[in-house]
């Protein structure tokens, strides 16, 4: 996995840096419209399930075009989805989570302002980390953990006195917001970590990893819908309410849904921090100009803090650790001629 970092140019880092960005500021605020609009209100259970459908068309698509040829297409879709039931049911895992937290996400946004979401959101930062603690046996730094404690003051700040959205007529249920961001936060960290552990764990393609996933969310997210709307639906239909704004949530859901796949394999943390935290600043930029949002003192302090901290956790800890590294070297030899070999082992896993 190493390798195939080094290969991947600058200029590719780059794209994928500018299109996570736009993709997550635009996806929460044309979220939130949709959501607060005076226009029959859509079923959010039937976008989440429109959005597996066209990842999972997309993902098919890109496989094709990876494996160069209809026979090899056919033989990687032969071989790695309809011939592993197992493999499927591994991944219907994050499948089932994530439909979960997309719900979550279309109930918070129905009672929270994007801003305040953004923000919000962005604990399932910490929540990561302690997925990936207890699940990859890895360690974090003195200086991530205290980027956690910092989120956590962000978000504390941004929630005690919350900012206010004048233009926004609809009814909302802050304290449902809040509980919505709650679940969506812990089903992205466990979902997130699974997703990575599996992709990571074999040479299998990204893309046949996605299809496979996407498939167990297709049949997930269709229970889902007839579970929650189910009689709804069968009176109003499938697409009630959709208007091409619908659509275009759909779509950014889609491609955000992909670079989130494509980010595990090829980048790294420090650009999903830069990331996140251009994608508050523009979200809250949109807030102010399309629902009236009021900034208050606390909530920018609150969004200060929460960027800074998120820079701080995406810090590479190679960088940091690299100046001990002839006096590291010594004491492993030291270390080594005693016969222990234990501290060697820490130091491996905690990179």
């Amino acid at each position: 996995m190493a390798a195939v970092r080094e290969n991947v140019s600058l200029l590719f880092k780059l794209y994928c840096l500018t299109v996570m960005t736009l993709v997550a500021a635009a996806y929460t605020v044309a979220l939130r419209y949709t959501r607060t609009t005076n226009t029959e209100r859509y079923f959010s259970t039937t976008a989440v399930c429109i959005t597996e459908v066209v990842k999972l068309f997309l993902s098919v698509g890109l496989l094709a075009k990876e494996t160069g040829s209809l026979g090899r297409f056919k033989t990687s879709l032969s071989e790695n989805v309809f011939g592993s039931p197992k493999e499927l049911m591994k991944l219907s895992v994050p499948s089932l989570v994530y439909a979960v937290q997309n719900n979550m996400a279309f109930l918070a946004l129905s009672n929270l302002d994007a801003a305040v979401y953004q923000v919000t959101y962005q604990l399932k930062i910490p929540c990561t980390a302690l997925c990936t603690v207890l699940m990859l046996n890895r360690t974090l730094s003195k200086l991530q953990w205290i980027s956690v404690f910092m989120l956590c003051g962000g978000v504390t700040l941004v929630q005690w006195k919350p900012a206010q959205a004048t233009k926004v007529v609809v009814e909302q249920n802050p304290l449902l917001g809040f509980g919505a961001i709650a679940i969506a936060v812990l089903c992205s960290g466990f979902a997130g970590v699974y997703f990575e552990k599996v992709l990571k764990s074999s040479d299998t393609s990204l893309w046949v990893r996605n299809i496979q996933m996407y498939l167990s969310g297709i049949v997930v997210t269709l229970v889902g819908v007839y579970l929650s709307d189910g009689a709804e639906i069968k009176e109003k239909g499938f697409f009630y309410g959709y208007t091409h704004y619908v659509w275009f949530v759909i779509f950014l859901a889609s491609v955000g849904g992909l670079y989130t796949s494509v980010v595990v394999k090829y980048t790294d943390n420090i650009m999903k921090g830069f990331s996140a935290a251009a994608a508050i600043v523009l979200s809250t930029i949109a807030s102010v100009t399309l629902f009236g949002l009021q900034i208050t003192l606390t909530f920018t302090l609150g969004t200060i803090l929460v960027c800074v901290s998120i820079y701080l956790y995406g810090l590479p800890r190679q960088d940091t650790t690299s100046i001990q590294q002839g006096e590291t070297a010594s004491k492993e030899r030291i270390i080594g001629t005693r016969g222990e070999g234990q501290p060697l082992k820490v130091l491996q896993n905690s990179e």
